[in-house]
């Protein structure tokens, strides 16, 4: 019909002229927001949820057929890596755009919880999507700041804020309260504190009367604000908690993995923590049907990229059998490590008639690359203090376009100090910033990292060495074996 429109058959040139202007003009208004209409960004993040914890990547005993539906019409990458292999600096990279060597929180703070907060200098993704005239919330697990803190997520760029704000009050699936913007949302749930000891700067407990389940909460309120905030470009930033265990609620009845029904895996023989393992995902990948449903109910499914992945690899802190359902899949290792099993989280993008179906990415990416893809989405400038790629050329399926990193970096604080690089297949691992304590695996033909080859590749092993070297700047808050020796 524009085509009619465009190409009018009229009698003389005269008429020509009065049609075209006054038609112009109602073209332009026609078709200008549409061409300027920003895509909206969904960004999911699982908490604690293994590699080979979704059915689309090899799942074979815990459900999740919206999620295996999100993979066939959309994007899966195999080679997608957190920021860290804990929750707090993970998150970090993830905001930031920056690596483990230079972002600002670079590890669970423990007591000092000024060490886990963002400061104003830090420029987060969701301060740039603002910028560009985006709406923006997060939803669910903050972390990086407590009220009062420059961390604070209405300090960092959102607009809206629901969830928890420490991590420690966010163990618990059925806390006492949760944050509303700046005021506390009371919930009838009744909690029984741990201890009487301050961890990371709150008291854990579990509930001893359980009415209203967090997760649950999340979804609602992720639904409502996609709903309210349909009209206007906007940034979701929703970061759940599952399934990630109440360690405190594991410690006090045996049982971390807090669920209210077991749903399908209610009559297995099955003991009750691993039958709450898998139901606590199985209801994730629920509700996250249900918000890719309500994207197409909105018409705005072809406007919307969502992404989901994992803050870090898979826990065994419910008290539930990892061996049952092997949730690093091919990998090795779990959360706290730097091999790929604590690394490397199961990513899937998805974006109608954008994203190509049922493809993969092998390339490795990055929780960093988050701020760059946003960025050139919204057209926003990047931040100056940056190691991000944006990956919007793999998405659209335009590989020549594609910037790959030189190399990824991680480096993780708790126990040994260990560092790790990855450069397309190889990857270091170092101890103690120790050349002699190394091991280099080549990802191509070692999925697994069984073979250390480092004293066959001795060079290649000193220019992994000597990128670590390079991306690791000292932190004040964060000692390291050379620290200790000055």
């Amino acid at each position: 019909m524009l085509d009619v429109l465009l190409t009018p058959q009229l009698p003389n040139s005269k008429e020509n002229n009065m049609f075209h202007s006054k038609l112009i003009p109602f073209i332009f208004l026609l078709t200008v927001p549409f061409a300027f209409a920003k895509t909206n960004i969904i960004f999911i993040m699982a908490d604690d949820l293994g590699y080979g914890d979704l059915g689309c990547f090899g799942q074979e005993l815990i459900k999740t057929p919206e999620l295996d539906k999100m993979a066939k019409e959309g994007m899966k990458f195999t080679r997608f890596y957190a920021g860290s292999t804990v929750c707090a600096p993970s998150r970090s990279v993830l905001m930031t755009g920056q690596h483990m060597g230079h972002t600002h929180v670079r590890g669970n703070a423990g007591g000092d919880m000024m060490r886990q907060s963002l400061r104003d200098v830090d420029i987060t993704v969701a301060e740039k999507l603002k910028e560009a005239g985006y709406k923006t919330a997060l939803i669910g697990k903050w972390g990086l700041g407590e009220m009062n803190q420059p961390g604070h997520p209405l300090k960092q760029g959102f607009d809206y804020f629901y969830g928890y704000l420490n991590q420690v009050h966010a163990h618990n699936f059925y806390p006492e309260f949760l944050w509303r913007n700046l005021k506390k949302h009371k919930l009838s749930n009744i909690v029984k504190p741990v201890s009487t000891e301050s961890r990371a700067g709150f008291i854990g407990g579990a509930a001893t009367k359980r009415v209203e389940y967090s997760h649950d909460l999340f979804a609602q309120e992720a639904l409502s604000w996609i709903d309210k905030n349909k009209n206007d470009p906007f940034f979701l930033y929703l970061s759940l908690t599952i399934p990630h265990a109440n360690n405190e609620g594991s410690r006090m009845f045996g049982d971390g993995a807090e669920v209210p029904d077991y749903g399908i895996y209610e009559k297995l023989d099955w003991p009750k923590q691993d039958k709450g393992q898998a139901a606590m995902i199985t209801r994730m990948d629920k509700d996250i049907g249900r918000i890719l449903n309500l994207l197409t109910k909105l018409k705005i499914a072809d406007n919307t990229l969502v992404i989901f992945t994992s803050d870090n690899g898979p826990h065994n802190e419910a008290k539930h059998n990892p061996e049952r359902f092997n949730p690093s899949g091919p990998l090795r290792g779990m959360k706290r490590t730097l091999t790929e099993g604590g690394i490397r989280v199961p990513t899937i993008a998805w974006w109608p008639n954008t994203v190509a179906k049922n493809s993969v990415s092998e390339q490795p990416f990055y929780f960093g690359d988050l701020m760059g893809t946003a960025c050139e989405i919204a057209g926003a400038s990047k931040p100056e203090v940056l190691d991000s790629v944006s990956f919007l050329p793999t998405l659209k399926t335009d590989s020549n376009k594609q910037l790959k990193h030189r190399y990824l970096y991680w480096e993780f604080y708790e126990r040994t100090f260990r560092q790790a690089v990855v450069m397309e297949e190889w990857k270091l691992i170092r101890s103690d910033m120790d050349d002699l304590k190394i091991e280099l695996y080549d990802l191509s033909n070692d999925i697994h990292e069984d073979k250390n080859i480092a004293s066959e590749h001795p060079a290649l092993a000193q220019r992994l060495i000597s990128y670590m070297e390079e991306a690791h700047t000292p932190h004040p808050n964060w000692k390291t074996p050379r620290t200790a020796q000055k």
